[in-house]
């Protein structure tokens, strides 16, 4: 449940003049209140047309990496690919690849294995690529701080273009290009693409102008999965190619990616952000966890149907693996904070018998349920590799930075990054983290963003419901949409799965609506029949024998004043 809600307001002319443009009025009363009030901007948001991408040559070094790749091609040199063992890099990966070989290039994957190399390019694996008789390589999904490796690459006569979207240290590395929307030095206005999202925008830029629509034809899907995966903002040009890789996963043109999404459970529904990143995802990304990326990436990029179905069980056999882990050590790190509560500082945990792969799910799973930061610690050989998630408000990127000095390395973004610290620097990494979260900052709320406050439950249509389709996809940056509905009366409600869930029956002013709270049973409410109450809710088409009707999906509820 929340602390508070905050409802926002919007501007009724707006709203009317949105109408009056053609929109509905539900979706026209979302847009106002999200900012979109002039309808040139509206359409455009919605469109998510092509003409909304920006030249991938405004990015700093792209001119320089283009023409890099572009002479690897024309010279028929054998390149590598160095990725990240995540969802992003493993597709970024199969991505840049996957163009090169279309251009008959001898294109090979390197991803380095999560549990003994660990995060980010390495020396040694830069003189393995180049004992293959690779003469350029191409990072996806890494490389930004690799100023040391850098150095290694050009010593070892390797030329290395880096692409990545990663925070940049204090020095750019020293290479024929390193293309990243967050350099300082950077013009161009993606800022918050994902690491496959970088790596398309330097196939489009190797192709040249207008090649954009062709590329996403045989890409897009893959671009789709990594942004989606990455939990990047559904917003500018990542709506754009969230909403064409959609579409392309639902005409399933890439054999790998048809038959996960059969073995997920998803084979004849509905395909959106939410699917996308709670079921295919954490089975791609199960590979790299445990260590096996080789069956993600070759899952990526066969045709051949009946060995996909394979690799695609084979995955979800790895995410059982996975699920049954992050569960033992979930209860293991709850055990350790019972006895030891965290009293408003960040957590800071670490064991020899944790896994790396798996510390990052239980991290996010711990730091949402204390609503603090949280540091999981794979401690091996008196080094420990830690993954790391925020809570909203804490840079965790600046707050290691602050850190520096206990750490052995770090790097990521400001709500998840990776650390590696010695044994002995654990309780030091605790205490700092502890003084840093602790400078002047206020205690966290969990606040339930509120789009609009329904005052009249006749806008609640089938047809006004239906019509918020247009503002998918839907995820960080355009969240679904969240209503809410005051004193409303409880006509009755009931339990549902032996009591896991609530069902109930709301009326406002004549209008009754059936409504749903997954996860909370009838006593966790403070709900009675014939009482009054405040619910904040997603709206849906809910169809039963033939019937539909308009179906409240509860978020939250609370006694009406």
């Amino acid at each position: 449940m929340f602390d508070r809600w905050n409802i926002a307001g919007f501007d009724r002319a707006s709203a009317v003049m949105l109408v009056h443009a053609g929109f509905n009025p539900l979706p026209a009363v979302l847009l106002a209140s999200r900012g979109l009030e002039d309808p040139d901007r509206a359409r455009e948001f919605l469109s998510g047309g092509l003409e909304r991408l920006s030249d991938p040559l405004t990015m700093a070094d792209m001119d320089k990496a283009a023409f890099r790749v572009r002479r690897a091609i024309e010279n028929r040199e054998r390149v590598a690919v160095y990725g990240d063992y995540d969802v992003d890099g493993i597709t970024a990966s199969c991505l840049v690849a996957g163009y090169l070989r279309s251009k008959n290039i001898d294109c090979d994957i390197y991803i380095p294995q999560r549990l003994e190399e660990g995060y980010g390019v390495k020396s040694a694996a830069l003189d393995t690529i180049k004992g293959w008789g690779a003469s350029l390589v191409i990072t996806v999904d890494c490389g930004i701080t690799a100023v040391e490796e850098a150095e290694h690459a050009k010593k070892i006569g390797l030329d290395l273009v880096i692409t990545d979207h990663h925070q940049c240290g204090d020095v750019i590395p020293d290479c024929l290009a390193a293309v990243d929307p967050k350099r300082p030095d950077c013009p161009s206005t993606a800022k918050d693409l994902a690491g496959v999202g970088v790596a398309f925008k330097l196939i489009c830029a190797v192709e040249g102008p207008n090649s954009a629509q062709r590329l996403l034809e045989s890409f897009s899907d893959l671009v789709a999965t990594g942004t989606i995966a990455d939990v990047m903002p559904v917003t500018g040009e990542n709506r754009v190619l969230i909403k064409t890789g959609l579409e392309s996963l639902r005409q399933e043109r890439r054999p790998g990616l048809a038959k996960l999404r059969a073995a997920s459970g998803l084979e004849g529904r509905a395909l959106n952000v939410s699917n996308v990143g709670f079921a295919i995802a954490p089975r791609i990304n199960a590979a790299g966890r445990l260590g096996s990326t080789g069956v993600a990436v070759e899952l990526l990029t066969t045709r051949d149907l009946g060995r996909a179905g394979t690799l695609a069980d084979e995955l979800c056999a790895m995410n059982r693996e996975r699920q049954r882990i992050e569960g033992d050590m979930y209860k293991e790190a709850l055990d350790i904070l019972e006895k030891d509560p965290p009293e408003g500082r960040p957590i800071v945990l670490a064991s020899r018998t944790w896994h790396q792969g798996v510390c990052g799910i239980v991290a996010s799973r711990l730091s949402e349920r204390f609503g603090l930061p949280t540091v999981m610690i794979h401690v091996k050989d008196g080094v420990g590799r830690g993954s790391c998630r925020s809570v909203g408000g804490f840079n965790l990127y600046d707050a290691l930075s602050q850190c520096r000095d206990v750490l052995l390395g770090f790097g990521g973004h400001e709500m998840a990054a990776g650390l590696t610290v010695s044994e002995d620097k654990v309780d030091d990494l605790r205490r700092e983290l502890a003084r840093v979260y602790g400078q002047g900052r206020p205690r966290p709320e969990r606040v339930l963003d509120i789009d609009l406050q329904v005052i009249k439950p006749e806008l609640l249509t089938i047809r006004n419901v239906e019509a918020l389709d247009e503002l998918e996809p839907y995820g960080p940056g355009n969240p679904q949409p969240v209503l809410c509905m005051k004193n409303m009366l409880v006509e009755n409600l009931a339990g549902l799965s032996d009591g896991k869930h609530t069902k109930l029956w709301l009326s406002l002013e004549g209008h009754v609506f059936e409504a749903v709270f997954f996860s909370k049973s009838p006593e966790e409410l403070d709900a009675r029949v014939g009482g009054r109450v405040d619910v904040a809710f997603t709206p849906q088409i809910n169809e039963f024998r033939g019937r539909r009707a308009v179906q409240l999906m509860l978020c939250d509820l609370i006694k009406a004043e």
